[in-house]
């Protein structure tokens, strides 16, 4: 059966990313029934006009597609796989096409495919979306978003994934989207790494700490870590809305495909030592870029300066999304 453009959309998660781009669907017009187990995450939706549901199997019923956005694959499965969870509501259903299961989690690329194998048999589609570009860029409809799915679930799920994001790669099939975005992470946390040693290295030789990020926003050591998580490291609030166990699971992730095809990293065990004890030290809920206080602790140090913002906002206007095309004739 043909899939239609969902209108009526569920969304499992309403946590530091998935409550934003809720926000971008409620925003621009889309029917949403809202699930998380946080009552006051669900409040401002439910004031907007979105409705919940009493389980997931009903959110799976009374909608097109359901999005999941959780922070761990175990929270994925068990949305899915609950005696009235999605599935059963998949199974359940006696919609004339199949419907959509949405993930925006970010998560074991086998694991989207066993349990978007599973969505498939009882009747509906399955697609990994994830998202890449901050928080600030999610809250504003501006964020990149990867898509691994057959083509034709990629083009019934585009016009929401333009709603919520300007960048949109189809990566391929199904499990795709996520190998990629646990590399783009992957690449944002050694970056975040390196650049904690290059401040903490230029403040020690006696460097300004303002005009160091201004050295490095406009040299080739520049990057979108450098411009949004240096400014709040030297801010002081360190604030990014990404925490440290976070960050622990994506980088294990990647780790375990490098490991499953047997490939001698070198800088990918370090970084995992280094943010596991970043995460014993100072809490696994302790925002990513306070990394550094493992440099300022042993040095003595504080890295922060005057001028720089708490937070990250995106000031770009919000502007419809489109496809990213992808040229191989270079």
């Amino acid at each position: 059966m043909a899939l239609a453009t969902p209108r009526r959309v569920g969304f499992i998660g309403l946590g530091n990313v998935g409550g934003k781009l809720a926000g971008s669907l409620q925003r621009n017009g889309y029917e949403l029934v809202v699930r998380d187990l946080d009552p006051s995450a669900m409040a401002p939706f439910l004031d907007g006009g979105a409705s919940t549901a009493a389980s997931g199997a009903e959110a799976a019923e009374r909608c097109d597609v359901v999005i999941t956005c959780l922070p761990t694959p175990t929270a994925s499965a068990a949305v899915l796989e609950a005696d009235d969870g999605l599935l059963a509501g998949f199974a359940a259903s006696q919609a004339s096409a199949p419907k959509i299961w949405a993930e925006m989690s970010t998560t074991d690329h086998h694991e989207v495919r066993r349990l978007g194998a599973k969505v498939v048999a009882a009747g509906g589609a399955a697609i990994d979306c994830p998202v890449s570009g901050g928080c600030h860029r999610a809250a504003t409809g501006n964020i990149s978003i990867f898509a691994g799915g057959d083509r034709s679930t990629f083009e019934a799920m585009l016009p929401l994934l333009t709603t919520m994001g300007r960048r949109i790669l189809h990566t391929g099939p199904l499990g795709s989207a996520s190998i990629l975005k646990v590399v783009t992470n992957y690449l944002a946390t050694a970056n975040l790494v390196s650049l904690c040693e290059a401040l903490v290295t230029s403040q020690a030789a006696g460097m300004d700490l303002a005009t160091t990020y201004k050295a490095i926003r406009i040299s080739s050591g520049n990057s979108f870590v450098h411009e949004t998580e240096s400014q709040v490291i030297l801010n002081g609030s360190r604030d990014i809305n990404f925490t440290m166990n976070l960050v622990c699971k994506d980088i294990g992730l990647f780790a375990d495909i490098a490991a499953e095809h047997g490939l001698p990293l070198e800088l990918s065990p370090v970084l995992v030592d280094v943010f596991a004890d970043g995460a014993a030290r100072y809490g696994e809920r302790e925002w990513s870029p306070n990394i550094i206080r493992r440099l300022e602790d042993a040095t003595g140090r504080t890295i922060t300066a005057p001028g720089f913002p708490a937070e990250i906002v995106d000031d770009e206007p919000e502007v419809p999304g489109a496809e990213v095309a992808v040229r191989r004739d270079l």
